[in-house]
């Protein structure tokens, strides 16, 4: 490792700090969605399948190409392929890093006003929480606070470096999170409508199946683990020799996942419990289960209210460790290839990014008008990163690392220099060359033209 680079201190630590970089709003918000959206068991178990054959592969080979050069994500691969356009690939990872978190904070500021305002009992029942949500997100100061307050959160743990900050935080927050949602799982036995929930979690119908069932599958197990987003490579590059790839990456999909399906075993008894739809969609979060919470628990209010708080202060939780992954590769690259200090490249992203978020949050109250090829700056930000810039980010990493690195290399990478045993590394090999990047491409045709 590079002389005076940072690195995590510990193997849980680098567990941890991967797994928070996975888990995020897209297990506890978007996964709920997809599973209601698309029928349910049937679509859980397709999700697992894509999480094992195509998403592992990619977090193996963004942690071989992180920890093989030691350095930041354009870095890395120019490193790997000199005078190539491959290093093409780490601009991507850096780019959109920067780009998802300067809106991403601003859906992080609203879980925390979420937090604040469930904890306080101002999310009552009775109210319209459509007309709530759209007030408080319209407004041209409120979300733009606590975004900032949120960015802050981020910025204090990044300038504290990898070990002392990231590595410190996620040994911290992803216990307390996994705590939090213990707690409520346990809370949605007691909810009327808990059978009819694991029914429909559980019980798959495979009818329903069609080709956007898969594709969405495929989708939702790319974005949930932070693919090709340039985290997960830059955070292997702070890996030691001794790390075993494949099994931290198997133990970070494995925390994902379990998050994923234990959000969704919060989410869907409740919504069972008072009627609602369970392809209630995006405003699920914000808008349905508000009202939710207080109907599921009117009998017990403080349960309500207690239920409530935790749930949202698990969102800020999961939207936070994701946002502090999202700021490390382009402060790391800032850092490393401009020469700066790690304090002051860290400033400049914070800066820059919370800048572009205000612009974004402006965008449904005062610039509400103001689009850009039919949509607003939040709803462009989001459209290009997710649909556009990930997808192919996933399929260059995956030919990169199957059809480019020598075989020989990604062996020592994964097998450390021939001290671990790894049976499956041709099933790895085929899945990288093969099914990663056929899946990723009928995914990305499939978002874009959706």
């Amino acid at each position: 490792m590079e002389t005076g680079r940072g690195g995590f201190g510990s193997k849980i630590g680098a567990v941890l700090a991967a797994a928070g970089s996975a888990v995020g709003l897209g297990n506890i918000w978007r996964f709920p969605t997809e599973v209601g959206n698309n029928g349910g068991a049937a679509f859980f178990l397709i999700y697992i399948l894509c999480v094992l054959f195509v998403g592992l592969p990619i977090m193996v080979s963004e942690f071989v190409i992180g920890r093989h050069t030691h350095a930041n994500t354009i870095t890395a691969f120019r490193r790997l392929a000199p005078g190539k356009w491959w290093r093409v690939t780490g601009v991507e990872g850096v780019f959109v890093a920067f780009l998802i978190l300067s809106y991403y904070i601003i859906v992080g500021g609203w879980t925390l006003h979420y937090s604040f305002a469930s904890l306080s009992n101002h999310l009552k029942a009775g109210q319209d929480f459509g007309e709530y949500f759209a007030r408080f997100s319209s407004s041209p100061w409120e979300p733009v606070v606590y975004a900032v307050v949120f960015m802050g959160l981020v910025h204090l743990t990044i300038v504290n470096g990898v070990r002392d900050g990231i590595e410190r935080f996620s040994k911290v927050m992803m216990p307390l999170l996994l705590l939090i949602i213990g707690i409520l799982v346990v809370c949605s036995f007691s909810m009327s409508g808990f059978g009819q929930g694991m029914r429909f979690l559980l019980k798959p119908d495979f009818s329903g199946v069609t080709s956007g069932v898969v594709l969405s599958a495929v989708g939702q197990a790319f974005y949930s683990l932070s693919l090709a987003m340039g985290c997960l490579c830059t955070y292997a590059s702070y890996f030691d020799e001794r790390t075993n790839l494949v099994k931290t990456a198997f133990s970070v999909v494995t925390i994902d996942t379990i998050v994923a399906v234990l959000a969704a075993f919060i989410v869907f008894p409740a919504v069972f419990s008072v009627g609602v739809e369970p392809d209630a969609g995006p405003g699920l979060v914000f808008i349905t289960l508000p009202s939710v919470f207080n109907i599921a628990f009117h009998n017990v209010p403080v349960i309500g209210y207690v239920f409530s708080g935790l749930f949202y202060v698990l969102l800020f939780l999961a939207a936070l460790t994701s946002a502090i992954s999202l700021h490390e590769p382009v402060t790391a690259y800032m850092h490393e290839e401009w020469h700066l200090s790690r304090r002051k490249a860290a400033w400049l992203v914070t800066v820059a990014c919370t800048l572009l978020g205000v612009l974004c949050s402006l965008s449904f109250g005062p610039l509400k008008g103001f689009t850009l090829c039919g949509m607003t700056l939040f709803d462009l930000f989001d459209y290009v990163s997710a649909k556009i810039i990930i997808p192919l980010g996933g399929v260059l990493i995956a030919l990169f690392a199957g059809w480019y690195l020598d075989r020989k290399l990604v062996e020592r990478e994964v097998t450390n220099g021939g001290k671990l045993h790894v049976p499956l590394f041709r099933v790895y090999r085929f899945l990288v060359r093969w099914v990663a990047p056929i899946a990723i491409v009928l995914i990305f045709f499939n978002e874009l033209f959706h």
